[in-house]
């Protein structure tokens, strides 16, 4: 089974070395660098259009597991192409934009220095940008068209995301939710040990279930 890991704002696929490494070389593991797939203005509905490309030539059902803007990024692919999906495992989703979060977090990138985005695989006006893209998003009527099992994570520090995890699992018939211990929201730098096991955990459950 194809393990796909989608990074969140402010990573990039070498966020996931440490899981990667923690799942063993059996794990059939593919880490895309979101914003170097993006070709156009960096914005959600031109990264959305870069995944959905890269993901359309894998030859079978992956398992997509997302962080943050990679969870919401996971979650929308699942309810537009459910055929291309054996799983899903969401870290610290959201599945309506909070809006005042979203605008908290632009004023604070308005008043930081270009450098202290460098580090972020994007500079200072394309993630304003593209955190502005996302504030309409709001998955609530589509959710049911999510068919394939559903794992949802938080770490046990991540107060800000908690709250959406716990909603969004009620909200997908069967899903599991869970929380990492001593994680804050950064669940794949803080605990990526117990993260691939879970995961590894979910995938063996997945496998089962479809024979």
């Amino acid at each position: 089974m194809n393990l796909l890991f989608l990074h969140g704002l402010g990573q990039g696929p070498d966020s996931w070395n440490k899981v990667v490494d923690a799942l063993g070389p059996d794990a059939n593991t593919a880490c895309p660098d979101l914003f170097g797939l993006c070709k156009g203005g960096l914005d959600y509905p031109n990264l959305y259009a870069a995944l959905e490309g890269w993901m359309e030539p894998l030859p079978e059902p992956a398992v997509l597991c997302g962080l943050s803007l990679g969870a919401v990024l996971a979650l929308d692919y699942a309810i537009r192409r459910p055929e291309k999906i054996a799983g899903l495992v969401l870290i610290a989703p959201q599945y309506k934009m909070p809006r005042t979060l979203l605008r908290l977090q632009n004023f604070l990138f308005r008043l930081m220095p270009e450098g202290a985005f460098a580090g972020a695989g994007m500079g200072k006006g394309d993630t304003i940008r593209l955190t502005t893209s996302m504030m309409e998003l709001d998955f609530r009527r589509e959710l049911g068209q999510v068919v394939c099992p559903v794992l949802v994570l938080t770490g046990e520090k991540d107060a800000a995301n908690r709250k959406a995890a716990r909603e969004l699992a009620g909200l997908l018939p069967g899903a599991k939710v869970r929380e990492i211990s001593g994680a804050g929201h950064e669940v794949n730098r803080d605990a990526p040990g117990e993260l691939a096991a879970a995961i590894r955990e979910f995938c063996t459950d997945t496998m089962d279930s479809g024979k």
